[in-house]
């Protein structure tokens, strides 16, 4: 048995509006001994993820939310360094869950082997991870896009949404435009992950380079930011558009009643168009296949990434907050 301690965080009280270091705590306790069909993780990354934000405060949401106490479960790319399990062998890489330096896994939930594909251990808690895989599964069950469609991406600069943008010009989409915030992530986007352009939220002349943009309308939404965003889009449209709700990082930290509401909801008629929220773990049983296309874009060169790492697990709090500051400029992975 392996003996010695372990770190976990915990969520210290529920937040009400934007999240802060203070509301979570770092706790130390003993490795337990392993029974029969369990195994041992050390977590080697474990990723900040804006959708954990949604199970942090008291009141449901699209996941059960968190108890005060318990261990925040976000994704970790860990190995295996002891194993009581018939399908677990010490030295396997896992993906897995929690904000530990270890867990003890009974081999239920999500958690699966690591192939070699050859790539970096950390892009299975990122590109290879839940963001690329929401942004495969996006395009391809939720949009079904087609050769030649328009798509427009919003937080395009982030895991999800530049990779969905990458893929998107791949598969055949006639025009791809991602909107993030600041000149630096719109210039990655364009002349790094390959966009045709991107536009500037945070800039003066947002709304008419918008307006500009859109002209000829969007045949699908990838849209991570939330209601506002969506409401923006749905006048410019096109027949039979496509809304793919991926995530709400402008709305995680809102009430209910605080979020900013949906209006131009006579579009869906007039144009026929069909929005659709996705949780990735419906496409869980294609993510192998999907994981061995996408690494082999990854070493080719043809697909694009950023990561933002911070090391130790005491890190992790004060780079989950930065999520939502807009600090954030890639994958953000705590190293342990």
């Amino acid at each position: 048995m392996t003996a010695g301690n372990m770190e976990r965080i915990v969520l210290a009280r529920h937040i009400v509006g934007a999240p802060t270091p203070d509301d979570f705590r770092l706790e130390t306790l003993p490795i337990p001994a392993l029974e029969e069909g369990q195994l041992l993780i050390a977590n080697r990354f474990i990723s900040c993820d804006p959708g954990t934000r949604s199970r942090l405060s008291p009141g449901a949401s699209y996941a059960p939310p968190l108890k005060a106490g318990a261990m925040v479960d976000g994704f970790a790319v860990g190995e295996v360094i002891e194993s009581r399990h018939p399908k677990f062998s010490a030295g396997e890489l896992v993906m897995g869950t929690g904000w530990a330096t270890h867990m003890v896994s009974n081999g239920r939930g999500y958690l699966s082997k690591v192939p070699d594909l050859g790539v970096p251990l950390s892009l299975w808690n990122g590109i290879l991870g839940v963001p690329g895989m929401t942004a495969w599964f996006g395009l391809k069950r939720v949009a079904n896009l087609q050769a030649g469609e328009r798509v427009l991406v919003t937080s395009a600069a982030g895991p999800v949404g530049a990779t969905a943008g990458q893929l998107a010009k791949l598969w055949g989409a006639g025009r791809v435009v991602g909107i993030a915030g600041g000149a630096e992530k719109c210039r990655w986007l364009t002349d790094v992950c390959g966009f045709d352009d991107a536009i500037d939220y945070k800039a003066d002349d947002f709304e008419a380079r918008f307006a500009e943009a859109s002209a000829e309308g969007w045949d699908v939404l990838f849209d991570n930011v939330g209601n506002a965003s969506i409401d923006r889009a749905l006048p410019v449209m096109r027949m039979k558009g496509r809304i793919v709700v991926s995530g709400q990082v402008a709305d995680y930290n809102l009430t209910p009643e605080d979020a900013p509401g949906i209006h131009h909801t006579r579009e869906f008629i007039g144009k026929r168009l069909r929005m659709e929220g996705m949780v990735v773990f419906d496409d869980l049983p294609q993510f192998p296949a999907a994981q061995a296309e996408l690494a082999a874009l990854i070493r080719d060169g043809k697909v694009a990434y950023r990561e933002e790492i911070f090391d130790g697990l005491a890190s992790l709090p004060a780079a989950f907050c930065g999520l939502f500051s807009g600090a954030s400029f890639g994958r953000r992975l705590i190293r342990l």
